[in-house]
């Protein structure tokens, strides 16, 4: 009789303890939480923090944020964005350039959360295979975004944009909302792992162009310490961008280079050798690893 494997992490939390192995987990959502919180304060409370949305918003009546990608699609629809929109796309693109695009992903997207939650279930429940998509999909999908709104002459990815969907809900009632989210979780639980964030959204495809040559990256300062336990590979939303740091495939350095990366930290939480750390992609490491017990 085959013994249960042990589930990603299990190493880390005999030897450091239950925090240390969902430490960046925990302040990840916590960020998503206080992000989505910011702006609802206004709507619910009338305490004006932030007013807007994740698409454009004005914080403190002084700092302006824009969506770059919804700029882009502004601008494929033919209409000229105001001189405080471009203000907000410049701080936007800068720190999305230095921290990673698809930090948004992982830090920030309300959207994120459900499908980490349909990959916790299928883990669980022992779900394997499903359909196969190519990732760059979602680049497609991205192209096919702007192109009708070039033709349509309107930002039409907004109006079924899942995450815009789900802001608008929390504000005015989820409605729809609530059948769009379900059909996401069911999509991933079912169908396939990361389905709608892996492979077909149009809004991760984008911001991983931004960080493309980002500053922040996950780095691998002690891969030589690798057992292949694989449990990086087990809470990876993008697992094809570890093997090559990982195992130095064609020369690659110690560092995950991946556009895809989307800097959630997981890999680092369930390391029990702390083959992982967060650094810089020039080589100065942000944080030590945690020595791993004898």
């Amino acid at each position: 009789m085959n013994a249960t494997p042990l589930r990603p992490g299990a190493a880390v939390i005999a030897e450091r303890g239950w925090f240390a192995a969902h430490k960046w987990l925990i302040l990840r959502r916590a960020s998503q939480i206080g992000i989505l919180l910011l702006f609802l304060v206004g709507p619910w409370f009338s305490l004006w923090i932030v007013k807007g949305n994740l698409n454009y918003s004005y914080t403190l009546d002084i700092l302006p944020l824009t969506d770059p990608y919804l700029l882009l699609q502004m601008l494929a629809a033919g209409h000229t964005p105001e001189k405080l929109a471009w203000i907000g796309v410049a701080i936007v693109v800068i720190f999305y350039f230095l921290l990673g695009g698809r930090t948004y992903c992982s830090w920030v997207c309300p959207v994120n959360p459900v499908s980490d939650g349909a990959n916790w279930l299928r883990t669980r429940l022992g779900l394997k295979g499903g359909a196969h998509l190519s990732r760059s999909t979602r680049y497609w999908i991205l192209a096919m975004t702007l192109i009708v709104a070039a033709i349509t002459g309107t930002i039409a990815w907004e109006m079924v944009n899942p995450v815009a969907m789900t802001h608008r809900g929390l504000i005015y009632g989820m409605g729809f909302a609530w059948v769009v989210l379900l059909a996401i979780f069911l999509f991933d639980l079912l169908v396939m792992r990361q389905g709608w964030c892996g492979h077909l959204c149009p809004v991760g495809a984008f911001y991983s162009l931004i960080g493309k040559l980002a500053v922040l990256r996950v780095r691998l300062p002690a891969r030589d310490a690798c057992d292949d336990c694989l449990d990086c590979f087990a809470v990876c939303p993008e697992q094809q961008v570890i093997r090559p740091a990982l195992k130095a495939i064609n020369g690659t350095p110690p560092v995950i280079l991946e556009a895809n990366c989307t800097n959630c930290g997981r890999c680092i939480d369930v390391c029990a050798k702390s083959v992982f750390v967060f650094g810089s992609r020039f080589g100065g490491k942000m944080s030590e690893p945690v020595p791993s017990s004898k």
